[in-house]
C-alpha cells in the first residue's frame, strides 16, 4: 500500500448558517486504503462526504483529494474532477429503472473520456467481469435496473461506481437495506475490487461491527472538533 496520501484535510470547516457541523484540523487517508467512516446519525459524516466529492466547499481550510486542492476549483472543474476520479455509492443507490443493468454501469463513463480510457479491452466485457467479482450474474446487463431486488441493485451501483477505475469511491450507508450476512458479503466483495484496482475505498456506516472489513476506522467524534448535528 502507497503511503501518498488520496485525502488530505487540513484546519477544515463547514457549517450551516450560524451551525458548525464540522471542524476538523487534520485528516489524510493513504491511497489504496480501505477506511470506515463511523459515527451517529447527524454526526455530519454525509457532509463530510459532500466536501470530499467537491459537491460542498469548506467555509474555510484545505480540502485535498488526489492531489487536487479542490477548495480552489470552480464549479464546472470539480463536475469534471469528479466524474474523472470519483465513484460514488449513493444509500438509496440512485440507479435509472428504466434503463439496463448495462446501460446504468456505463453511464458515468459518458461523463470521463479519462474513466472510459482506463477500460481494457471491450466496455461489455469490463461490465460482465465487474458484475462476476460482485457475485451478480453477467446474463442480467439485459434486464431493467428497476426489475431487480434490492440487493442486485446494490451491486450494480457498485458496479457503476468501481468501473473505469476511479481513485477514490464514497459509499454512503451503502449497506442500510441488508441484513448483517449480506452487508458482510458485499463489502468484503467491494473492498476487493477496489484493493485490485487501487482505488481507495471509504464507507460511511454507523455499523460498528463492520469495523474487522477495513484497514482502517476513523470515529468522526474523534477528528471533528465541531461534533455537529447534520447529516
Amino acid at each position: 500500500m502507497s503511503a501518498v496520501p488520496v485525502i488530505a484535510l487540513e484546519d477544515v470547516q463547514f457549517g450551516y448558517g450560524v451551525r458548525r457541523v464540522l471542524d476538523i484540523p487534520r485528516l489524510s487517508i493513504e491511497q489504496g486504503s480501505s477506511v470506515l467512516l463511523r459515527g451517529a446519525s447527524g454526526g455530519g459524516k454525509s457532509t463530510l462526504l459532500g466536501l470530499l466529492a467537491g459537491v460542498l466547499l469548506p467555509s474555510r481550510g484545505h480540502v485535498e483529494v488526489a492531489g487536487r486542492p479542490l477548495h480552489t476549483m470552480r464549479g464546472a472543474a470539480r463536475d469534471r474532477f469528479r466524474a474523472d476520479h470519483l465513484g460514488v455509492i449513493f444509500q438509496q443507490f440512485n440507479l435509472l429503472p428504466f434503463l439496463s443493468v448495462r446501460d446504468n454501469i456505463a453511464l458515468g463513463l459518458r461523463f470521463s473520456r479519462l474513466r472510459s480510457e482506463r477500460v481494457s479491452g471491450p466496455l461489455d466485457g469490463e461490465i460482465a467481469r465487474l458484475l462476476s467479482a460482485l457475485q451478480l450474474d453477467p446474463a442480467l446487463m439485459q434486464r431493467r435496473a428497476g426489475t431487480l431486488s434490492v440487493g442486485q441493485q446494490q451491486r450494480v451501483a457498485a458496479a457503476r461506481a468501481l468501473i473505469g477505475r476511479p481513485a477514490l469511491l464514497l459509499a454512503d450507508e451503502p449497506t442500510s437495506a441488508l441484513d448483517r450476512d449480506a452487508a458482510t458479503a458485499f463489502l468484503r466483495l467491494m473492498s476487493a475490487q477496489g484493493q485490485a484496482a487501487g482505488t481507495t475505498v471509504v464507507v460511511v456506516s454507523h455499523d460498528d461491527s463492520l469495523q474487522p472489513l477495513f484497514d482502517r476506522t476513523l470515529a468522526l467524534s474523534q477528528i471533528n472538533l465541531a461534533g455537529g448535528d447534520h447529516a
